[in-house]
């Protein structure tokens, strides 16, 4: 049995997203918090409330032991592209990609 938790839209590049996700995969719960705690990454704090989405999914939708789960699969896809212009010297504009993510977080119980 898997529990899935998205966060769709967020204003976080999926590069920079992803450099996290690649510390917990295979890492139970307790131990992710803890990676993600000493992890001084703009993503971090986004990432432990997906968990935290996933683990309440887990628990009050499938009847999952909370202490046996852990990450099995955790990916960042690119979300759309904000565009704004930023005006540059004798009339020109320089184009600003703003870009978001989407962050998937599936956790399994380990048998």
């Amino acid at each position: 049995m898997e529990a899935i938790a998205h966060a769709r839209f967020v204003r976080i590049t999926a590069r920079k997203v992803r450099l996290v996700l690649d510390l917990l995969r295979e890492k139970s719960v307790p131990e992710a918090y803890a990676i993600l705690r000493h992890t001084p990454r703009a993503a971090s704090p986004v990432i432990a409330k997906i968990i935290k989405s996933a683990v309440a999914n887990a628990v009050h939708n499938h009847d999952l032991d909370e202490t046996k789960l852990f990450i099995a699969t955790a990916y960042a896809n690119e979300g759309p592209t904000l565009k704004r212009v930023q005006p540059r010297s004798q009339g020109r504009a320089m184009q600003i990609l703003k870009r978001t993510s989407h962050i998937t977080i599936q956790l399994q119980e380990r048998s």
